[in-house]
């Protein structure tokens, strides 16, 4: 009679195995331990040029913030609109990915600077920072890709994984996900207040009317900001410089010749009602100038907040809804070792291939497998560590999940119009990572790390730094 072997019973009935199921609780151990040896010996290493790095991106985004404004004082001119809009929409996705959302992170805490740390960072997005610690680098982080759990796995509006339980509403999930790209900093913002916990009666009052107050304070600072008092800027430059223009060409007429025609020019009674109509004059060309430039002001903030929504939408469903991620169940996950946590990170996250400005522009988010292993850590060593993940992956025969952007993209995309229909099943899952590098060690085993002295905690994200966000909680 056959037996059912571990890895047949933990098969769904998709034909899936999931990659928990391949490696035995020693073999988990020891990769818990070399991706902990990862962090430390990079922590360890953290230093100038890490600091160096973080400050230089803050002066970048400060440089492109002012050249966009500054471009757009002459913003009724085409030409300024659209070099100003887009210096403005380059320093709104660099503030928030490369810069907001690390920083968040607690990435930069170990620098000890007060105006560049977790506790004390405000970004330029709907969303509060206290709100979106919790929402994001507590629960999404600890509990990634465990269905009922990761709130952030279809943001509790969208069906993206085949498991989760149809409903007619979702036939619009594609018309609302297109929403959902231009005003994403907003949609993050009410996902934040945890909307089914408020629905089941689960959140305090008091809690979702402090949720309330802050999204309401962020919206009032983003709304004068940008759609207030830039364009009023804007404006006054614009009809400051039209009256000063005409003054000018005013002051081209020819002079009086000679004392009797000054005196004569002087005495006219129409001189009085010439200044009238020319301050009229001024005064009408320079409200014109104002209203122009405020409007076209006003427009190009709007398009550079969607053009930030549009980009940090793209890059966060490409690193987590692709085809190639695993989602979890609960008892999957119950009792969860260490290494099983580095396990379900692992997979449960995708990588987006591309050069080194796409990675700054994208918060380094491309190593999102990298990110979600070590949330905490500066996101500028997630390049250097990707080999040696690489390397772990292939000689523990697990997926390293990476494509390019426009892969990435087209198979979330289909996953979100397939999904919004009844049924659907989970696309095939890539197999074993095979580099080119084949070293290991005799009979297939994986390799022991060198040993390290660890903090407190242990190593890895659950540290209890100041700066760190992520921890793996008892369970109730």
């Amino acid at each position: 009679m056959a037996t059912v072997t571990e890895t047949e019973a933990r098969t769904d009935e998709n034909g899936i195995v999931s990659p928990l199921a391949k490696l035995s609780e020693e073999q988990l151990e020891e990769l818990g331990r070399e991706f902990d040896a990862i962090h430390d010996e990079v922590y360890d290493d953290l230093g100038d040029r890490d600091r160096k790095y973080i400050v230089a991106m803050i002066e970048f985004h400060r440089t492109l913030a002012v050249a966009g404004r500054v471009l757009l004082l002459a913003s009724r001119f085409k030409p300024a609109w659209l070099a100003g809009t887009t210096s403005l929409s380059l320093a709104k996705i660099l503030e928030n990915m490369e810069i907001g959302h690390n920083v968040l992170h607690g990435q930069w805490d170990w620098m000890n600077d007060p105006q560049i740390h977790s506790s004390t960072w405000d970004w330029d997005t709907a969303s509060t920072s206290e709100a979106w610690k919790h929402s994001h680098n507590y629960i999404h982080h600890t509990y990634t890709n465990i269905r009922g759990k990761d709130k952030d796995l279809g943001y509790e509006i969208m069906r993206i994984d085949p498991h989760q339980k149809w409903h007619p509403v979702y036939l619009l999930q594609p018309i609302y996900n297109a929403l959902l790209m231009a005003l994403f900093e907003w949609g993050v913002a009410v996902h934040d207040m945890d909307i089914e916990a408020i629905r089941a009666g689960e959140k305090p009052k008091e809690e979702v009317l402090k949720d309330l107050k802050g999204i309401a304070g962020k919206a009032r600072t983003q709304i004068v900001k940008d759609y207030v008092a830039w364009p009023a800027l804007s404006g006054l430059a614009a009809a400051a410089a039209s009256t000063a223009l005409e003054l000018v060409r005013g002051r081209g007429k020819p002079a009086a010749k000679g004392r009797r025609e000054s005196l004569r020019r002087r005495l006219d009674p129409r001189r009085g009602a010439a200044r009238r109509q020319m301050v009229e004059q001024l005064a009408g060309q320079a409200a014109q100038s104002f209203v122009r430039t405020y409007r076209t002001t006003f427009w190009a903030d709007i398009v550079a907040n969607i053009v930030r929504n549009l980009w940090a939408h793209a890059i966060i469903f490409c690193g987590h809804f692709p085809d190639q991620t695993y989602t979890f169940s609960k008892e999957e996950t119950e009792d969860e070792s260490r290494g099983a946590w580095y396990v379900r990170q692992l997979v449960g996250a995708a990588n987006i291939e591309g050069g080194p400005m796409f990675h700054v522009w994208s918060g380094n988010l491309g190593y999102q497998v990298e990110h979600h292993l070590f949330p905490d850590m500066p996101s500028t060593r997630y390049a250097e560590i990707a080999p040696r993940v690489k390397d772990i992956c292939e000689r523990y025969e697990l997926p390293y999940n990476s494509g390019p952007f426009f892969q990435q993209w087209g198979m979330v995309n289909r996953t979100i119009l397939r999904l919004a229909f009844p049924g659907g099943k989970p696309r095939p899952k890539p197999g074993p990572y095979r580099g080119n590098d084949t070293n290991g060690s005799a009979n297939g085993q994986p390799r022991r790390p060198e040993s390290r002295p660890t903090g407190e905690n242990g190593s890895g994200p659950e540290q209890s730094d100041d700066g760190v966000r992520v921890s793996m909680p008892d369970e109730e």
